[in-house]
């Protein structure tokens, strides 16, 4: 039997409604093999980076994990821990969390909000510019797609990418914007390499998931109720995703979920997650 392994890409900021008109092919590819559906945040659910991608990581919601807003003071992160700490901590896997966010990897504004996976790895941009985001996203590729292909054991990755967001905020949805999209699904695709030019790569069956954490408005920015900025999606593939339709009711706290189950691992009823597995047919539970 393969060994289960996982991989989470986490894309701040991109519009699910301009995808279509974009070259996209890494990220249509991994759609093609599995689904990209649309997530709709939920009403108690700031329009955020910080709560979405709490969301995301840990599978619980707001109420549970406590990050409001782009501070994460008052987290609930050491009794709802990210997936890469869990796993880590709990099940002995060899986890990797890397990206340029800083409350998410140092203790500062309130993090990290990846407390403890078994690698952690910062890379901060050199300004709060699109460029130097864009500098960043490339550093942290480079460093993940490094740290994929030559690490033998290592068993779940999150990457995350902020660049896309941080040009809506200085630019908006415009041209820049766009090119920023298909940019980083450039990097997507390197990171999909590493992974097939890993030794063992013919003993692993891998699962991709691809995923952003909220929308923009056309002028750029985000943390109301429009239709735009309410709107994010999830793609994913796998050993256990058929080809076809999404799940019905996607929801970003399913990302962590299906982590689990990708592994083989029967979530602790203490664990209290929101999110179920995306091979599970959805109702509406949330």
């Amino acid at each position: 039997m393969n060994a289960r392994k996982v991989l989470v890409v986490g894309i701040d900021g991109v519009r699910l409604d301009l995808l279509p008109a974009l070259h996209i092919p890494h990220l249509d590819g991994v759609a093609a093999a599995g689904f990209l559906g649309r997530v709709e945040i939920d009403a108690t659910t700031p329009t955020m980076s910080g709560p979405c991608w709490a969301t995301v990581t840990t599978g619980v919601g707001v109420a549970k994990h406590g990050v409001w807003g782009n501070r994460f003071h008052g987290n609930r992160f050491d009794v709802f821990p990210d997936f890469t700490t869990r796993l880590a901590a709990e099940h002995g896997l060899r986890t990797l969390a890397i990206g340029g966010w800083t409350p998410m990897f140092l203790a500062r504004e309130g993090g990290p909000m990846f407390t403890a996976p078994s690698r952690l790895s910062y890379i901060a941009p050199t300004a709060d510019t699109p460029a130097a985001w864009e500098d960043c996203d490339e550093n942290v590729t480079v460093e993940a797609a490094r740290t994929l292909t030559t690490v033998p054991d290592l068993d779940a990755a999150f990457v995350y990418l902020g660049a896309v967001d941080e040009t809506a905020h200085f630019l908006a949805c415009g041209p820049e914007y766009r090119a920023s999209v298909e940019t980083a699904d450039r990097r997507l695709g390197r990171l999909l390499d590493a992974l097939r030019e890993r030794p063992s790569h013919g003993r692993e069956d891998w699962t991709v998931i691809v995923v952003t954490d909220h929308g923009h408005r056309d002028e750029g920015g985000h943390g109301g109720r429009s239709e735009q900025e309410l709107t994010a999606w999830i793609a994913a593939s796998g050993p256990d995703i058929p080809a076809g339709p999404p799940p019905v009711d996607l929801r970003h706290a399913d990302v962590a979920a299906h982590v689990y189950a990708a592994l083989g691992i029967a979530p602790d009823p203490h664990w209290s997650l929101d999110g179920r597995p995306f091979s599970t047919t959805h109702t509406a539970l949330h």
